[in-house]
């Protein structure tokens, strides 16, 4: 009996182990976004003094500032899973044990979360692989290169996302577990 005790204690640090180290890379990833939107607000000032005080534009710049919104949204939605800052209307949810709602977090990660982030990235691979053959850069004349690059950010925040719901996945199964 003291070998199960030993092993349940084993685990439990096992699990603290890898859900510390995945928390790590979405809370550096949220710090990296951050100080992006400081980049993407000062990129949109000077766009708009640039073209209404001195009438001047430049694509790039432009496209920058999509660049860098998208980003955000691609990089940052495992920062904001781990902080539980995603909008959630739950009616029934706020109302189950804890432990009932770590059965859900389970079953919603395995059975929906993870299966679409499986799909993203296998579906978004032929795409960044074609972009990366080409150098794929901007449509737009004197618009950004490096669309390739833009475009591997798909695949980034499928794997970035998914560690998270691993995460979130194995914290719930510890609650589960542990009670």
């Amino acid at each position: 009996f003291p070998i199960y005790i030993s092993l349940y204690k084993r685990c439990l640090a096992v699990i603290d182990y890898i859900t510390n180290r995945i928390d790590r890379i979405s809370d550096l990833f949220g710090v990296l976004v951050g100080w992006m939107m400081i980049c993407l607000v000062i990129n949109v000032a000077v766009v708009v003094l640039l073209r209404y005080l001195f009438s001047i534009g430049f694509i790039w710049m432009q496209e920058l500032y999509i660049w860098f919104h998208s980003t955000a949204f691609l990089l940052g939605a495992g920062y904001t899973l781990l902080h539980n800052g995603h909008v959630r209307i739950d009616v029934i949810y706020r109302n189950l044990s804890e432990r009932s709602r770590a059965i859900i977090n389970c079953l919603g990660t395995l059975g929906l979360a993870l299966p679409v982030l499986h799909l993203i990235y296998t579906k978004s691979l032929p795409m960044i692989t074609r972009s990366w053959s080409v150098w794929e850069g901007s449509v737009e004349a004197g618009g950004l290169p490096g669309v390739y690059l833009f475009k591997t950010l798909i695949a980034v925040f499928a794997v970035a996302f998914a560690l998270q719901f691993i995460s979130l996945f194995l914290k719930n199964l510890k609650i589960i577990i542990s009670k």
